[in-house]
């Protein structure tokens, strides 16, 4: 049901957050800091956007937790304690609920409002949001927060409904928690979430059927509890590593520059640099190995093939070892999963992998899963760990238009575009947090929303200092950035990959690459640069009409 604060009278905000996630409510935070009337809205019936939907076993951060936080205040950075390397999502969860209580956030968040429209006034200089219930919120500025991975993408496949058992979604997780004991379970997907579920599920259920359509290559995580020894030196120098992360591609700082070439390397001392790197665990640490390995083809062959040994020497049965060994894209061009036994699951009699690119899913039946080879495969529970219409999909589901005819869906019908990924031309005083085109996904994600919220607000602040009150980046900028992104990304072996991020996994999506991929360090230089030297690429003005 609706919380009482919803109204049927429209609202009048100065900025309207769509979202209620790490970026919605660090958005809250900042804003109100400057006086302004800002309210988010949220689909879920809780905060903490994916964190509060994706439940599924195994749920964790793959980003270690003293890192994965955020930055913005020193006393919150020292006073929290993560039990565990890595965060799980319930643990993530609770840091956040914790944040949002400590900071006084919920008075501003109106859960179980999922926004269906938002339409742009040039004449009155204002935003219209229309939620599913009709609710109408007006706003000078928006703000969406709405999140890369909110749109979870359930496969189209035929039979769906016939299905007696019970299926689940790894982003749509019931609250209350799945139990698998005694039944046969079938997880479709081995990606991240996939790759976390897997061998959880697997010490629950009477059988298991993995179907595997795309290997991942995938690290151990190495999780351990906290320990003092790790923790104290970390807090007691956390704003110097703070600052350090920002310097670094992936806003993640405490791992040393690489400094060579793969190939100057004799083979032998690059194996036990891999080595050393598979026993500490995380995939930053294993990219860092060399310079070069996301860029030189045969350089990354020498880190994928390394992999590869791995899973031979981990699967014992040598033709699940073979499928599970990814061969058609370099390790690091998709995202790189962590796992805590993932191919040691692969070794236990209750598990099967069937390989789905040479056979692939034809239907569901009444009683499972029939292959187009016309094998089946009996099951009374389903998962899809199909993933999510990434950096897009949430956006896509709301209808952004403007009253003279910009309508982003159209905008976007070739591929997102965005300058900077924080603001689409057409489209004034709308803001995206984290959005296509910004390095967002290839980071640290709290870091890069901070970093993006913080350039929102200092945004919004200097228009106001300076009387104006409406800004939107010119088509040039924004096509001129959309090239630079793409020719950083083609510099790189990331094209290579059939991945979500060129939305590989939507049928009809169009194939653009869309993360920016020249690091974290350089592209908040460049959003520092352009705010420091005018707003260069961008249109800022004072609405003529504007009431006195």
């Amino acid at each position: 049901m609706p919380d009482a604060s919803h109204s049927s009278a429209p609202r009048d905000l100065d900025v309207a957050i769509v979202g209620g996630g790490l970026a919605g409510l660090y958005a809250i935070h900042r804003l109100r800091k400057l006086g302004l009337k800002v309210r988010a809205y949220e689909a879920g019936s809780g905060i903490g956007g994916t964190w509060f939907w994706n439940r599924y076993p195994g749920a964790r951060c793959d980003v270690e937790s003293l890192e994965y936080s955020y930055s913005f205040d020193e006393a919150l950075q020292q006073e929290w304690k993560w039990p565990e390397r890595y965060g799980t999502q319930p643990e993530i969860l609770r840091y956040i609920n914790h944040v949002a209580d400590r900071f006084d956030l919920r008075r501003d968040v109106q859960l179980d409002t999922r926004i269906k429209a938002a339409h742009f006034d040039r004449k009155a200089n204002q935003w219209t949001l229309r939620t599913e219930a009709g609710e109408e919120i007006r706003a000078r500025y928006c703000v969406m927060a709405a999140g890369n991975l909110s749109t979870p993408r359930v496969p189209d496949f035929k039979g769906i409904h016939d299905f007696k058992g019970k299926w689940y979604h790894s982003g749509l997780w019931p609250h209350e928690g799945v139990e698998f004991t005694g039944l046969r379970v079938g997880v479709i997907g081995t990606g991240s979430s996939g790759v976390q579920m897997i061998p959880i599920i697997a010490q629950q259920a009477k059988h298991l059927t993995v179907f595997q359509r795309t290997a991942n290559f995938s690290l151990p995580a190495r999780n351990m509890p906290m320990t003092p020894e790790r923790e104290g030196p970390h807090k007691a120098e956390y704003s110097a590593r703070r600052a350090a992360a920002q310097e670094t591609p992936f806003a993640i700082g405490g791992y040393p520059r690489p400094t060579r070439k793969t190939l100057e390397v004799p083979a032998e001392e690059r194996a036990k640099t891999y080595e050393a790197k598979w026993q500490e665990g995380g995939s930053i640490s294993y990219l860092y190995s060399y310079t070069d390995l996301l860029v030189d083809k045969e350089a990354n062959d020498t880190a994928s093939e390394f992999v590869r040994n791995k899973i031979r020497s981990t699967v014992k049965d040598r033709k699940t070892a073979e499928l599970l060994a990814p061969k058609d894209h370099p390790i690091g061009t998709k995202r790189l999963c962590l796992d805590t036994n993932y191919y040691e699951t692969y070794n236990r009699e209750n598990v099967a992998l069937v390989d789905v690119r040479s056979d692939p899913i034809k239907e569901l039946t009444a009683t499972g899963v029939r292959l187009q080879s016309g094998a089946e495969v009996e099951l009374d529970a389903i998962v899809f760990a199909t993933g999510f219409d990434a950096m897009t999909g949430a956006l896509n589901e709301i209808d952004v238009r403007t009253g003279d005819g910009a309508v982003l869906r159209r905008h976007w019908e070739g591929g997102p575009l965005t300058y900077l990924g924080l603001m689409v031309s057409g489209f004034p005083n709308m803001f995206v947090v984290t959005g296509p085109g910004s390095p967002g996904v290839k980071t640290q994600m709290i870091a890069s929303i901070e970093q993006h919220v913080d350039w929102i607000a200092d945004t919004i602040d200097h228009l106001g200092k300076h009387q104006l009150d409406r800004i939107e980046p010119t088509p040039k900028a924004e096509m001129d950035w959309v090239h630079h992104v793409n020719a950083v990304a083609d510099s790189t072996l990331y094209p290579l990959a059939n991945s979500w991020y060129v939305g590989a996994n939507i049928p009809g999506k169009p194939r653009v690459f869309m993360p920016y991929v020249g690091g974290f360090d350089r592209y908040k230089k460049r959003c520092d640069e352009i705010s420091a030297g005018g707003y260069p690429g961008f249109t800022l003005s004072r609405h003529k009409a504007d009431v006195a």
